[in-house]
């Protein structure tokens, strides 16, 4: 019998994509919510650093999203999701890379929190730091779209590979957003990838775990103002 247990918080970009790549892989686990829990001894016995998502296979803990990644993908049978051919490997690794510099701290940390976190706790967005995220996220969309080939199903190849699990939750939370709307609304090539994406039976099923938790108050996130908001 598998034990997996995913522990973090359900609408955790970085939860979901762990939860993406066991489900797409076909791996059954148990999703354990930290919300009551984030920042507490038994929270940081299992993450150090604070942070989620936390992986347990049969009592082998684990953190950090790239490395549960890459330990689900040859740990578990299931479709490969890291090319063998050593570019597209590279390639796979880039756009990884590039989301948790470029992507993921513009559209999160920046974005996404002042639009749609911050507010539902009370909070007052800081427009000065949206302002600072718009140019930046405005230049990731457009490498984004210009990398992506029509005659190419996904980011590497025409199989999803790791970058397009690690992907599609940052570009879904940008969707949420009115000025990720208007910046996506032009971009047909993403809109294409994301369709490809949303149409896996793995992008349903953790769609429909997430959804009713879309909107309600994340209230660990009040903590976030003084340690997580970008400065300006």
């Amino acid at each position: 019998m598998i034990d997996v247990v995913v522990y973090g918080f359900p609408v955790s970009t970085s939860v979901n994509i762990v939860r993406l790549v066991l489900t797409e892989k076909g791996v059954p686990f148990t999703f354990f919510d930290l919300e009551q829990e984030m920042g507490s001894s038994r929270h940081l016995a299992l993450h150090p650093f604070n942070r989620v998502p936390i992986l347990d296979h049969d009592g082998f803990v684990l953190y950090e999203t790239s490395a549960i990644a890459a330990y689900i993908d040859q740990a578990f049978d299931g479709p490969k999701l890291q090319p063998d051919d050593l570019r597209e490997r590279a390639r796979m690794n880039q756009w990884i890379s590039s989301l948790n510099n470029y992507y993921y701290p513009y559209i999160a940390y920046h974005l996404s929190h002042e639009r749609l976190i911050y507010p539902v706790l009370g909070i007052a967005p800081d427009e000065k730091v949206v302002a600072a995220a718009l140019p930046k996220i405005a230049i990731g969309l457009d490498v984004m779209e210009n990398d992506l080939d029509p005659d190419r199903k996904f980011l590497v190849n025409d199989r999803p590979t790791l970058a397009d699990f690690f992907m599609l939750p940052t570009m879904a939370s940008l969707s949420l957003t009115p000025e990720g709307q208007q910046m996506l609304s032009g971009k047909p090539r993403i809109a294409a990838w994301r369709a490809a994406m949303e149409a896996l039976p793995s992008v349903m099923a953790v769609r429909a775990m997430v959804m009713p938790h879309l909107g309600k108050p994340v209230e660990h996130a009040r903590r976030w103002v003084a340690d997580h908001r970008p400065r300006y």
